[in-house]
This record gives C-alpha cells, structure tokens and sequence, in this order.
C-alpha cells in the first residue's frame, strides 16, 4: 500500500518543483520509512514559502482542549500556528504561495481537529485562488463503518467545522476534504493523491501503513478504535483516562464504582469492560484514585464506540442517583488539577470548550442538541 506521501515521492516531487510551496503537517506526517515529509521535501530542494501545524503543534508536544502553541521558524522556514490565535490561515501567512500542500493523520472521527485544521486552509486557499493538494492516508479505524448522529446545523465548532458529518466517519481526509470542496468551499482547487491499493475493510493494524503517533494521547490504533465514542466523556467529569499510558480505552472517577460499572453493562457487544483504579498524572483528578474500567475491545467488527460511550455516561448517570436529566448538574470545577476538583457525582462540563464559549461541550461533540436530555432516563 502507498499513501499520497508516498506516490509523490515515487514521483520524484515533479508535480511540486519550481513552485513556492506552504506545508501542513505534523509528527505523524511520514512515510513508508518513518521519514517526514518535511525532510523528504527540504532534502529534494524544494521550495518550502511557509509552514503550518495544527493542534499540538508541529511535533505533537501540546496537550489537549485550547492549550496553544505559537509558531515561530523553523529550519529558518516561517511556522504558523493553526491552534491559537488564528485557527485559519491568514493573508499574511499565505501571501506569495503559489500552493499549500497537506499530509495529516486523521483517525476516523469528526471531533479530531486536524480535518477542520485542513478545511479551514481550504476556505483561505479558495479566498486567494491558491490551489490545495491533500497528500492521502487511509482511515485506521477502516473505511466501511460509520456511526453516530449527523453534526446539525447550529452545532458547528472546531470539533465539526461543517454540518452533514457522523461522528464516525469512514473516510479518509481527502475524501472528507472532497466532501468540503462539493458540498461548503466551493471554489477551491483541490488535487488528492489518494492511497494505493488500501482494503477499505481494515484496520491501521491489518496494514502496512506506517503509525506514528498522530497526537499525545492518540498511542495506538486501539486508542482510535475506541476514539469515537471515548472523547464523548470529555464533556463529563468522568476522567478519559488523559495522564494514563491508555487514554480513552481507561476511564473512572473518584465517585464512580468500577466493579459496579462493568456487571451493568456485561451486555455490550464487541468489547470487555474491566474494573479496574487508575491514578491520573495529569488532567482530571490529577494524583486522585479512580474507579472505573478499561475498554476491551475484542470484536472489532461488532464493536459501536458511540453507542458504548453513551451506555457508560448513562450508567455513571444512574450510579449518582440522577435519573432525571433536569437533574443533572453543570460544573467547570472538575477540568484541571487538584483536590478540590474531587466531586459528588457525575456532571456536564460547561464551556469553554474547543474555542465554544456558549454552546455545551457533549452538545457539540454529539451534534445536536436532543441527546443529552434522553441520557439517564
């Protein structure tokens, strides 16, 4: 199998050379040898205008929701910051490119902010008349299941720029990026070096496709399995399992039961729940024992992350005794650090969240605005 990274270099960069060249990428953004585009690119004397990183910057060294990273140069080349002040290429940044090359890692779901990173540069190359190329990659979690409500118009932020998408998706970014240019950026030149010889029924893991790891708590291709419906819990004071060495698949509270958690929902297809107690190094109830249960998932193929995740808020929802959702609370105390961050029972965080300042963050991530009031009925 060849990505779009690779036919290009097969190519010798020939559709690249004599022009003056923007860049977004990342850590993840290598090909079949583990070698970045960037040095692939730098070492065949192309011209390299400007650079651009999205969330967690050009190296993957930030952490999660809203912690900004600012450019600066590098290799004496322009680095722009696509997570910070600016989330949209500016005039300034992309003045005197004569094209903006694009090769991210996107893992399957809506919420994963690169594609948004990628169709915002798409809106100010359409703007400009600046011609875009998207240098593909296959999905990890497969190109064929898709899952999840429909992000609603109205519901639009940075982790679902555009309305129309499931949470899982099954499309790879350029397909998405084609799905944006027909459908929200009209007016915009798109090329898509798509994948070679990619079985849209497998996993990242069934492949040769090469994972380097796309964000800091995006380790493994079992990590995206369970993505789609594990982020859900962000907008909870439930801990995703950030500051363990298994995010997503580990999740728990101080007030949780996990024993409890896992006889409930014995029933679930595809997957084990396993009790277990975790102590987070960082991010929700950083230093504080946690009850809760690791996500085995041992049938991929029968295996709904969305529908999991909501079985486990709902279940976390009937453990607080809450069994009206008018009763449940709004917080913003639980987010960070410390012991004060310690709570009752389960609650919804409250903005900010992602650059949203008014809308709620399980609102956003669902897609619309009906789910969370049916949770815990």
């Amino acid at each position: 199998m060849l990505t779009g990274l690779d036919r290009l270099t097969a190519q010798d960069f020939a559709p690249l050379r004599g022009q003056n060249i923007g860049v977004l990428v990342n850590q993840a953004s290598v090909d079949a040898r583990y070698r970045h585009a960037l040095d692939l690119f730098l070492g065949a004397g192309l011209q390299i205008g400007a650079l651009f990183g999205p969330q967690h910057g050009l190296w993957g060294h930030t952490q999660d929701n809203m912690v900004e990273w600012e450019g600066g140069t590098y290799r004496g080349i322009p680095l722009h910051s696509l997570y910070g002040e600016h989330r949209e290429p500016t005039s300034a940044m992309i003045c005197g490119l004569d094209r903006i090359v694009i090769d991210i890692f996107d893992v399957g779901s809506r919420y994963y902010t690169f594609i948004w990173s990628l169709a915002l540069t798409m809106k100010a190359c359409a703007r400009h008349g600046i011609p875009v190329t998207i240098l593909d990659r296959p999905n990890p979690i497969n190109g064929v299941d898709t899952e999840g409500p429909l992000l609603e118009e109205g519901y639009e932020s940075f982790v679902g720029r555009f309305a129309g998408l499931p949470i899982r998706h099954a499309k790879t970014a350029g397909e998405i990026a084609r799905w944006l240019a027909e459908a929200h950026i009209r007016g915009v030149e798109l090329e898509v070096v798509e994948v070679e010889g990619w079985d849209r029924n497998l996993y990242g893991d069934e492949t040769d496709a090469p994972w380097a790891i796309p964000s800091p708590n995006m380790p493994t291709v079992e990590t995206a399995v369970v993505y789609p419906g594990g982020c859900l819990l962000e907008a909870t004071n439930l801990s995703e399992g950030r500051g363990t060495t298994r995010p997503f698949e580990t999740f728990g509270a101080p007030f949780l039961d996990g024993w409890r958690m896992a006889e409930a929902l014995s029933d679930l297809p595809g997957c084990v729940l396993r009790p277990l107690e975790f102590m987070p190094t960082f991010n929700k109830y950083r230093g504080q024992v946690c009850s809760g249960c690791f996500v085995h998932v041992t049938d991929r193929r029968a295996f709904r992350p969305v529908a999991t995740y909501l079985r486990i808020i709902e279940e976390a929802i009937r453990q607080s005794g809450l069994h009206d959702a008018s009763e449940l609370p709004i917080t913003e105390t639980f987010v960070h650090e410390g012991a004060e961050t310690r709570l009752p029972g389960f609650a919804w965080r409250q903005p900010p969240y992602e650059y949203e300042f008014n809308k709620m963050p399980f609102d956003i991530l669902i897609g619309n605005g009906e789910m969370r009031g049916k949770l815990g009925l």
